[in-house]
């Protein structure tokens, strides 16, 4: 600090009474642009190696150079996540999920730490905040908490210190401070999550894709990047099996309106926006083809009407945190009553489980249940005033022999569930009938 500076310092503090530092500074900076605050996110392949993660540290202070405060926001190093669970399961073959929080926890912790050092190695201050130390406060649900509140007040001050923060994603602390995870893909919602907390410009987040495609490009031939996509139909997109980002990211992302775009970490291309409105390829009626492998269909058999079982059984699911996707009930006069329902291959165990566990209460008679299948879904805003597109997407599968099993829609997509055999296609036969493909 210069000289005149420090008597300008020495000058306010008498006027403020002596304020705590980081309201001196707000007082300091009255009347002059506030910073921009980005926030960066970077996924495991993009710190995979001490080479990368210099790399990252590298672009970072590119945005720092913009005169911009600069939070960035990282994954486990490669397949860390994946050695981790694999350690785990050579100890126990269904160890407790706290303690998985507490192992899985520690692979962004390494990554935090050594991307601190590179700053430090290239000059420049920065901190590194588990999400615990960044404030970030979860629901106790091991191993797939939601985020309920960020105290920003840390970061705040370290940010105003002109210091990079550098942020673990996918981990938090409920309020007795268990440690807890966000589930696959957390790190998508750590930083969308602190960039509403933190009132950001915008939020990148960088990954091994440039951008969203139409479809997965390593399936369907001719995908091809968007320019701009929908919060909505990003969400819809994520939901349904496209990996590119989070669910729960893209739900943050809307509902604060933060801007967010999806870009490659090893390139200085543009990717892709996702914002409430788009202003490009606005004719386009179907804006992308999604796919998931490893569904499921259980169906619960009766002997008579449901007489309100049919909210026990997914109360009861619900109670044990197992998602359920596409739900089709059959209730007629010439056969007995069933509700069937989708859910991840994964899920299947613990389903079945627990109905089994309430089988007197529910009331159902038979469980069956249906594996290697796979779920394939169509989605775009312009679906609402289109009519006939699901018609279109059914005569397009019977034109290929592709037997649908269960359907589901909304106003912006339409999804079906198929053989695993016949995903990749069912993807690639939509994609060019919507007019997709380059």
């Amino acid at each position: 600090m210069d000289v005149f500076s420090y008597m300008i310092k020495e000058v306010v503090c008498c006027i403020c009474g002596g304020l705590p530092l980081f309201l001196l500074r707000a007082t300091l900076t009255v009347g002059v642009d506030k910073m921009k605050t980005v926030v960066m996110k970077f996924g495991g392949t993009s710190v995979a190696t001490p080479e990368k993660i210099i790399g990252v540290a590298k672009r970072a202070i590119l945005e720092k150079e913009k005169g911009n405060r600069v939070v960035i926001v990282v994954s486990a190093m490669g397949k860390t996540t994946d050695t981790l669970v694999a350690l785990a399961n050579e100890i126990s073959t269904e160890p407790p999920k706290r303690e998985m929080d507490m192992l899985l926890a520690t692979g962004e912790q390494v990554t935090i730490s050594l991307l601190a050092m590179a700053f430090k190695a290239l000059g420049h201050e920065a901190l590194s905040f588990t999400g615990w130390q960044a404030g970030i406060e979860t629901e106790s649900v091991p191993r797939n908490a939601r985020i309920e509140q960020i105290h920003t007040e840390r970061l705040e001050r370290v940010l105003e210190n002109g210091f990079f923060c550098v942020v673990a994603g996918f981990q938090g602390v409920d309020k007795v401070g268990n440690i807890t995870t966000l589930g696959r893909g957390g790190s998508d919602t750590t930083a969308v999550a602190l960039a509403a907390a933190l009132n950001a410009d915008k939020c990148e987040i960088y990954t091994d894709v440039d951008g969203v495609y139409t479809a997965d490009p390593r399936y369907v031939n001719g995908a091809r990047k968007l320019e701009q996509i929908s919060y909505d139909e990003m969400l819809e997109l994520a939901n349904l099996g496209a990996g590119v980002l989070h669910p729960r990211a893209v739900e943050f992302a809307k509902n604060n309106n933060v801007p967010l775009s999806v870009r490659a970490s090893y390139s200085d291309e543009p990717g892709t926006i996702i914002q409430e409105v788009i202003t490009v390829e606005k004719n386009l009626i179907v804006r992308g083809v999604a796919f998931e492998r490893g569904i499921a269909r259980v169906t619960a058999s009766y002997e008579k009407p449901f007489n309100g079982s049919l909210a026990k059984i997914f109360m009861k699911l619900a109670e044990h945190h197992i998602d359920v996707d596409i739900i089709v009930q059959s209730i007629s006069e010439e056969i007995p009553p069933s509700v069937s329902f989708s859910i991840k291959e994964e899920s299947l165990e613990e389903t079945k489980r627990v109905l089994e566990s309430y089988r007197d209460e529910i009331g159902f008679v038979n469980l069956n249940y249906e594996v290697g299948l796979a779920k394939v879904s169509i989605v775009g805003s312009g679906m609402v005033s289109n009519p006939g597109v699901a018609a279109r997407m059914f005569d397009i599968l019977r034109l290929q022999d592709i037997p649908v099993k269960m359907v589901s829609t909304s106003e912006i997509k339409v999804s079906v569930v198929v053989p695993e055999s016949d995903m990749e296609k069912s993807a690639s036969a939509l994609h060019d009938a919507y007019g997709l493909s380059y």
